[in-house]
């Protein structure tokens, strides 16, 4: 395969996404964890803090590497970031809930399973379709998978 083929950017592509999604996720645990130890912070203002981190540094690392030839510009793309993030979030989150209080799923396991497990492989489906087709597309277009 030459390095221009679209097997090979599409792998390119999806590989600069997941390790722009593990450092952003270690920076959001990290972070949870020093605001819920050390500092003492409620979990939801720390998770609330760390989830901003976590979803800047995602942005970041796709803005200048992943992503870095769109050349995004202004606040619009940083915000659509957020947006699609803060769905992804809200699909562990309903994974989650149909689980817990739908099915009656309610061991640690079970909710463990549903909320990283089932919603976090859902949400990252979620983020890695919403961030190439409304954050970092190519002037208005956006690249064929099936292509």
């Amino acid at each position: 395969m030459r390095a221009g083929t679209p097997a090979r950017t599409h792998r390119r592509e999806l590989l600069g996404f997941a390790a722009a999604g593990l450092l952003a996720y270690a920076v959001d645990t990290a972070l949870f964890v020093a605001l819920r130890g050390p500092a003492g912070l409620d979990p939801l203002i720390a998770k609330g803090f760390s989830f901003v981190a976590g979803c800047t540094v995602a942005y970041a690392g796709n803005a200048l590497g992943t992503y870095r030839h769109t050349r995004p510009k202004g606040l619009r793309p940083y915000a659509a970031f957020f947006a699609v993030n803060v769905a992804g979030a809200a699909v562990q989150l309903l994974c989650l809930a149909v689980s817990h209080y739908g099915l009656g799923l309610t061991s640690r396991r079970a909710d463990i399973v549903s909320g990283a497990g089932v919603g976090m492989a859902l949400a990252t489906v979620l983020r890695f379709w919403g961030t190439r087709t409304w954050v970092f597309r190519n002037e208005g277009s956006v690249g064929s998978w099936t292509g």
